[in-house]
């Protein structure tokens, strides 16, 4: 069953009028509709942030109301490939991402039409993935560069552009191309279908489903603000579609990016089939109806707010880790500044903030460092935790939790200390290691061979799964295991983009 919480977002409601829109816009095609499908495709826990109700899993669900009518072709750009670019939400590759997409997919029962690697120059890392994919069975195609993009249109829609493409062989009469993120060559593999089979006398079609911005929304909705502040990296900004405006006399809004494609898709689209494009804006190209799925604005309102407040944070982290630039967390500044709030709204900010002040106050902390955690259960408790010389404080906040949520009274260990004490001692004098506190993954993991043994551990490793959905905040950046531990725990976290100590290695 499709989750139905009622907070802000009605999923029967959004798939009903979803399919409707597919049905209707692939009656205007004789044959076949490729529909671009960006964003998430399963698991799409940005859309369950900022529309509470919201299945992270409902396009696969909408593809479940087509599947004999509809099959997947997966894209990743071999450039993404070979630099092993990650998605953030799963902490994995997006070589990675493409596998567990083909194994979700078929888990449900939905054709794969195969996957295929984009702006291929055998790039080695990239060939190997291929190699993989074919002796495990799955169907490849390479694609390389379209010749003469984005100026030439000649070239482009030609034998040596298109053309050049092998063709994707396919059945049925709805195409979803998909990718593991943005930049995956969705829309040229779209595109290079459509000149393929109007060669071959084929009247296939092109739409788009894009969540968000979302079309019927004001611009500066707090949900179209927070897909700025999620896409801070890409330089995304929301803007009126002034094509659709100019059109039909109706305000919808686009993000730059496909404006200022427009009109370069208009012409492709026109040269390819021959006639004018059936589309005036590109709003006309989409058929995304997420925005008829709300249900209580203010919900929506609150839960995006909450969103763009998480995206400052990671982003002044992903600055101070040197994986962002300056000009990236200054965009979600603006975009704070507009809508009146700072990121000490995020109710467990300050909570972390002083229970790290408490750590260092008592001069424990673990491996020299003082940090402090908190984590606000679903009826609004906050938790707090600070590291000890054994335990982190990411780990100390989970076992808080889960203690408050069982009914365990505080002076009852869930860790045997003589336990905790062996694992410090594997981790430092047997394997060599610098670091000997346990981080999140590792607790979790001594938590569950505690609770052989121990009922009060039992009973608090059951209540884990109420964690899910609750807010957490560090005042320090995780380590890789309290990370993948709140992770895991479906837990929404941030952090103070500051360092818990000065080594610069990692052990």
């Amino acid at each position: 069953m499709i989750s139905k919480s009622g907070l802000g977002f009605d999923n029967e409601k959004y798939l009903k009028q979803q399919t409707a829109a597919i049905y209707e816009r692939v009656k205007k095609y004789d044959n076949k509709l490729y529909i671009e499908f960006g964003g998430k495709l399963i698991y799409d826990y940005h859309a369950a942030r900022v529309l509470p109700g919201y299945d992270p899993s409902v396009k696969m669900w909408l593809l479940q109301e087509f599947k004999d009518q509809v099959e997947v072709i997966i894209c990743v750009y071999a450039g993404d490939i070979e630099s092993r670019k990650m998605r953030a939400d799963f902490g994995i590759t997006y070589d990675a991402e493409v596998l567990k997409l083909i194994d979700d997919l078929t888990e449900r029962d939905i054709k794969t039409a195969g996957v295929v690697i984009t702006r291929f120059d055998s790039q080695p890392s990239a060939v190997q993935f291929k190699n993989r994919l074919k002796r495990r069975g799955i169907v490849v195609y390479t694609h390389r560069a379209s010749k003469g993009y984005p100026i030439d249109v000649d070239t482009i829609v030609s034998k040596s552009g298109y053309g050049a493409n092998t063709y994707i062989e396919t059945e049925r009469p709805i195409v979803v191309v998909t990718g593991p993120g943005p930049g995956s060559g969705k829309l040229a593999t779209c595109l290079s279908q459509l000149y393929h089979d109007h060669q071959q006398g084929i009247r296939s079609g092109y739409s788009k489903f894009e969540t968000f911005p979302v079309w019927n929304l004001p611009l500066k909705h707090p949900v179209n603000v927070a897909y700025e502040a999620a896409t801070s990296d890409l330089g995304d900004v929301n803007l009126i579609d002034h094509f659709h405006l100019e059109a039909y006399d109706e305000k919808t809004v686009n993000y730059n990016r496909d404006l200022d494609a427009f009109p370069l898709l208009s012409r492709i689209l026109a040269r390819i089939t021959n006639e004018p494009s059936m589309y005036r804006s590109p709003t006309d190209m989409g058929v995304n109806r997420v925005g008829f799925g709300i249900i209580d604005d203010e919900a929506v309102k609150e839960a995006s707010i909450k969103e763009i407040i998480r995206r400052f944070f990671r982003y002044s982290c992903d600055y101070a880790m040197g994986n962002a630039e300056r000009e990236t967390v200054e965009r979600v500044e603006l975009l704070m500044d507009e809508l009146g709030i700072k990121p000490g709204d995020r109710a467990v900010v300050d909570f972390a903030r002083k229970a790290s002040q408490a750590a260092e106050k008592k001069g424990k902390g673990v491996d020299g460092a003082f940090c402090g955690a908190a984590l606000e259960l679903k009826d609004g408790t906050i938790v707090t935790g600070k590291n000890f010389p054994l335990l982190h404080s990411s780990s100390s906040v989970v076992l808080n939790a889960a203690k408050v949520l069982a009914g365990i009274p505080d002076q009852i260990d869930l860790l045997p200390p003589n336990l905790i004490q062996s694992l410090g001692y594997l981790k430092k004098d047997v394997l060599n290691g610098k670091k000997i506190g346990l981080d999140l993954e590792e607790t979790l993991i001594t938590l569950a061979i505690s609770s052989a043994s121990n009922p009060a551990a039992a009973a608090a490793m059951e209540k884990l799964k109420a964690l899910q959905g609750c807010e957490a905040h560090l005042s320090h950046i995780p380590t890789p295991g309290d990370e993948a531990g709140f992770r895991k725990l479906g837990v929404n976290l941030t952090s103070d983009p500051l360092f818990s100590s000065k080594c610069l290695f990692e052990d």
